[in-house]
């Protein structure tokens, strides 16, 4: 069994940068034997990873992109960093395929994902208002006695 992510090591999206990282740590980690496959320098490593992406777990753009986790030529799927309880998960159809993936929480579908998404924006907005509506009541307060 040879596991192998797909990475690319000179993207310049940090997002992108930190999902692989979170994905090599976790193997690391956890003493998994994993081969790095770089698709920014090997042309034939990014065609193999895109051609072998099975299509409905390609992105609407059609263009996957790293890291994305294969067991020999099985794909196990992609990582996506979720907010609400700061653990990777690993999307994909074999997440549990040799014990690798055990521990991988079940996807959510892109619209559950985006409607949690704005639900914690707007949450954090209003706290943010609402400090400040405090910070500057106090303020007046403070203003009021001098």
């Amino acid at each position: 069994m040879v596991i192998k992510v797909f990475v690319a090591t000179s993207s310049g999206s940090t997002a992108i940068k930190k999902k692989q990282q979170e994905v090599v740590g976790f193997l690391e980690a956890n003493k998994i034997d994993f081969q790095q496959m770089d698709i920014a320098g090997d042309e034939d490593n990014r065609k193999w990873m895109r051609e072998n992406v099975p299509g409905e777990k390609k992105p609407q753009n059609g263009i996957p992109l790293p890291p994305q986790i294969f067991n020999e030529e099985r794909y196990c799927g992609e990582t996506e960093k979720s907010d609400a309880t700061d653990e990777t998960e690993v999307h994909g159809e074999d997440k549990a395929d040799e014990g690798a993936y055990e521990e991988a929480q079940p996807a959510q579908s892109p619209s559950e994902d985006q409607q949690e998404s704005k639900e914690e924006h707007a949450a954090t907005e209003e706290e943010e208002k609402q400090e400040e509506g405090e910070e500057k009541q106090e303020e007046v307060e403070e203003q009021e006695e001098s």
